[in-house]
């Protein structure tokens, strides 16, 4: 356990009875993640734009809930925290936002659509769930939000053009949501993986080291919330040297990353 990481939140031990709330839930790590909850005793609700994963999930889990919604829809996330706020009998003590969109592009294809798109999905949203879900925290004194971001948040890398930005953007928001909320009695935590194996990364034509199954993904985060982390990175062998590239001056990064990627 990193000394410097540890216990900037209340730590999440036991998830018996607890009520969790995941966003981005009909594959990939957020599916991985609501599967490890569960089978820890979690009360699940699990939303996405996918209505039939969804319900096949839950159709064989008593004690979960199929949410189906479309976060870049306008008021979908307002309604659907009223609802969690019924199945949870007051507050959820978990609200992880995972859904994201990711298209490789790079500036030659500079494509403002999809630039867009991914700021709706991988921002905007996160911004439309917060407008409601912070009173009720505030009100309930309790609970915590996580937000799913990228090691594509650290520095600029190639195909990330559209991507990168989003997750950079989910990182610092979640710092100014750490030094507003936490004296408030709110858990927030960041997540930044590397690569994982997911519908989203099968797109990518390229090597993409220390690849890891998102099963393996969630017991890093859970992991995480049990040591009270505020940043989860994982896995450490590859994310420790991506952090430690930040560090870098500008002409040293570039060069590294060109050298590296083939760029």
């Amino acid at each position: 356990m990193s000394v410097l990481n540890a216990r900037l939140n209340p730590p999440i031990v036991h998830w018996k009875g607890k009520c969790v709330w995941i966003i981005g839930a009909s594959s990939g790590i957020g599916r991985a993640t609501a599967e490890a909850l569960y089978a820890q005793g979690a009360r699940v609700v699990v939303s996405a734009r996918d209505t039939a994963a969804l319900k096949a999930y839950t159709a064989s889990r008593p004690e979960c809930l199929a949410l189906p919604l479309d976060v870049t829809v306008s008021n979908t996330l307002s309604s659907a925290v009223r609802i969690v706020q019924d199945f949870s009998g007051g507050v959820p003590d978990l609200v992880l936002y995972c859904a994201g969109r990711y298209q490789p592009l790079r500036a030659t294809d500079f494509d403002l659509a999809e630039m867009k798109e991914h700021l709706k999905v991988n921002y905007i949203g996160a911004l439309d769930l917060l407008d409601t879900l912070i009173p009720v925290l505030l009100r309930a004194g309790r609970g915590h939000l996580a937000l799913v971001g990228s090691v594509a948040a650290y520095r600029g890398l190639p195909m990330s053009l559209a991507y990168g930005p989003t997750k950079a953007a989910l990182n610092n928001l979640a710092e100014n949501l750490y030094l507003d909320l936490h004296p408030r009695g709110i858990g927030i935590s960041i997540i930044n993986p590397g690569f994982v194996d997911t519908p989203l990364t099968a797109q990518n034509n390229f090597s993409m080291p220390s690849l890891m199954a998102p099963e393996e993904a969630a017991l890093h985060m859970l992991r995480g919330w049990k040591h009270g982390y505020f940043e989860m990175n994982f896995p450490r062998r590859f994310t420790r040297w991506v952090k430690l590239m930040r560090c870098l001056p500008d002409r040293w990064y570039f060069s590294a990353v060109r050298h590296i990627t083939g760029a």
